[in-house]
């Protein structure tokens, strides 16, 4: 019993956001703020990204809170959501490790020289080989990127994709090229 009016309560509240009520909002930012920023510094071990990661949140449920749909309770709705968010910067964070690597490896043979400009020459050629055997959709995502300098989020809207998808394709994009750099330095 105690349960059906918690969730009747609950959904009084979940209809109170969706219907922009903004004292509402406020006071579920207020109950659940602290405790997501304490869960999103698990993951994230930086508290001001922590605090960023649960002010973005916020703004999103503001932002869709129309089409807001929750089939658990909405404290578990926000830390799955927290968990989640945290999880996808993480994975980013890692592909942006990688390419940084990537990078780094990059300017160290050119730091080094190769014993001549014909090898240099293949190996460009080589790149510029991988990068066009891109799928299109992955080719163009990378190209966006690295070539354009766009972050993963303009990309996601210029292309109507979502930024897991981006970073999905980005991933996708670095794996295959080190992989032909490495089949060419074998």
């Amino acid at each position: 019993m105690e349960q059906d009016v918690h969730s009747s309560a609950e959904q009084i509240v979940i209809a109170r956001l969706r219907a922009g009520h903004e004292a509402t909002f406020e006071a579920v930012f207020r109950q659940y703020y602290a405790g997501l920023c304490a869960y999103a510094h698990q993951y994230l071990k930086e508290k001001e990204l922590a605090e960023e990661i649960v002010q973005q949140l916020f703004c999103k449920l503001w932002e869709k809170r129309q089409s807001l749909e929750i089939k658990s309770s909405l404290k578990s709705y926000l830390f799955n959501a927290v968990r989640n968010n945290c999880l996808s910067h993480l994975r980013h964070e890692k592909v942006k490790a990688e390419y940084r690597q990537y990078s780094l490896y990059r300017q160290a043979e050119v730091q080094l020289g190769f014993e001549d400009e014909v090898q240099q020459a293949e190996l460009q050629q080589l790149i510029h080989a991988a990068i066009a055997a891109l799928p299109e959709q992955c080719r163009r995502i990378f190209e966006m990127s690295r070539f354009e300098g766009m972050k993963y989020r303009e990309i996601a809207l210029t292309l109507g994709l979502s930024p897991k998808t981006i970073e999905a394709q980005m991933g996708k994009a670095l794996k295959r090229i080190r992989q032909a750099v490495a089949a060419y330095r074998k």
